[in-house]
C-alpha cells in the first residue's frame, strides 16, 4: 500500500516533538561500562575525542552482568557509578553515530535496539545534576534482566567480582 493510501495514523511511527529536540541537543555522554577510562572500548572510541572526563553516579538505574559488559536498566532507589564524558568541540556528531553503533541503537523506540539512548540527569560527585546521554538496556532486554539477569552489587562495573 503506497502512503498516499494508508489511512492517516497507521502504519508510521510518529516521534513526538520533545524526543524530536532531544535528538538533536549536543548533551555529554554518562557511561559506565567499557567505555569508562581504562577500559577496552575508551581507548577504542574515546581517546582523543573528549574535553572533559569526570566521575559522575545515574540515579534510579541498576546495573546487570552481561557477556563481556553491562547493562544498565532503570530502577528506582538505586544508583551506579561511571563517568561524564564530554565530546571534544567538533566531535560530537561522529562520536554520538560511533556510540550508538557500538550500542547498537538503531533510533529511538525501534524494535532491534539492544540499548535506547536516553537523556537522563546524572550527578556529579557535589550533587550537581547534569542532563547527559546514556544507553539503557531496551524494554524486552530489560525485562528479561530483571526476571533472571545478574546485579552487579553497588552498581559499578570497575569495582565488581571477576571470576
Amino acid at each position: 500500500m503506497a502512503s498516499a493510501d494508508r489511512p492517516e495514523g497507521h502504519g508510521e511511527r510518529t516521534i513526538p516533538q520533545a524526543e524530536v529536540l532531544e535528538e538533536l541537543e549536543e548533551l555529554p555522554f554518562f557511561v559506565y561500562g567499557t567505555l569508562r577510562p581504562g577500559e577496552v572500548n575508551h581507548d577504542l572510541f574515546l581517546r582523543g575525542r573528549t574535553a572533559a572526563e569526570e566521575p559522575a553516579r545515574l540515579p534510579d538505574a541498576a546495573l546487570y552482568e552481561g557477556p563481556g559488559y553491562p547493562y544498565a536498566v532503570d530502577r528506582p532507589g538505586s544508583a551506579i557509578a561511571g563517568e561524564l564524558i564530554t565530546p571534544a568541540p567538533g566531535a560530537y556528531g561522529e562520536l554520538l553515530v560511533a556510540l550508538d553503533l557500538l550500542e547498537e541503537y538503531a533510533g529511538p523506540g525501534h524494535p532491534a535496539n539492544i540499548y535506547d539512548r536516553t537523556a537522563r540527569e546524572a550527578l556529579r560527585p557535589d550533587g550537581t545534576p547534569v542532563r547527559a546521554w546514556v544507553y539503557l538496556a531496551a524494554p524486552p532486554l530489560a525485562r528479561h534482566l530483571a526476571r533472571s539477569g545478574t546485579r552487579i552489587p553497588g552498581g559499578d562495573w570497575l569495582r565488581r567480582e571477576t571470576p
